[in-house]
C-alpha cells in the first residue's frame, strides 16, 4: 500500500513538472530574423521562467550591423542577448523574475543594432502570458 502512494506522488509530480510544452517562435523584420520554439518553465523549475531557444540570425550580411534578441519578464528592464554580424547564433534562455516562484509574463523582440546615429529595427513586439 504505502509503495502504490509513493508511486502516485511521484508520476503526480513528473506530470505537474510538464506543465507546458514547446511552441514556434517566429520573428523577423529587415536585416534579422529569430526562428525557434518556447515554453513556459513550470514552478520550481529553472526559476519558473519563459524558456526560449532557437537561432538568431544576421539576415542580411553586408549591411555592417549586429542583431540581437531582447526580452523583457514582468516590470523588469529589457535583457539582450547579443548574436553575431554574418553568421546564426544558438539562444538557449531563461528570462525570469527572480521575485516569484513563477514568472507570469513576457515580452520578446528581434532587432538589428544600427548604431548610436540611427534608431534599431525590431520585429513586431511579441506578448506571452502564462495559462
Amino acid at each position: 500500500m504505502t509503495a502504490a502512494i509513493a508511486a502516485g506522488l511521484f508520476f503526480g509530480g513528473a506530470s505537474a513538472a510538464v506543465a507546458d510544452s514547446w511552441r514556434d517562435l517566429h520573428m523577423s523584420t529587415r536585416g534579422v530574423s529569430f526562428v525557434g520554439e518556447y515554453q513556459w518553465e513550470p514552478k520550481f523549475v529553472r526559476k519558473g521562467g519563459f524558456h526560449v531557444r532557437g537561432d538568431l540570425n544576421d539576415a542580411h550580411h553586408g549591411d555592417g550591423h549586429n542583431v540581437y534578441l531582447r526580452a523583457r519578464v514582468e516590470a523588469y528592464d529589457w535583457t539582450r542577448l547579443k548574436g553575431v554580424q554574418k553568421k546564426s547564433v544558438h539562444i538557449d534562455h531563461v528570462f525570469f523574475d527572480g521575485a516569484v516562484l513563477e514568472t507570469q509574463e513576457a515580452k520578446i523582440q528581434a532587432c538589428r543594432d544600427r548604431g548610436s546615429l540611427r534608431p534599431d529595427n525590431c520585429s513586431h513586439l511579441r506578448e506571452f502570458r502564462r495559462h
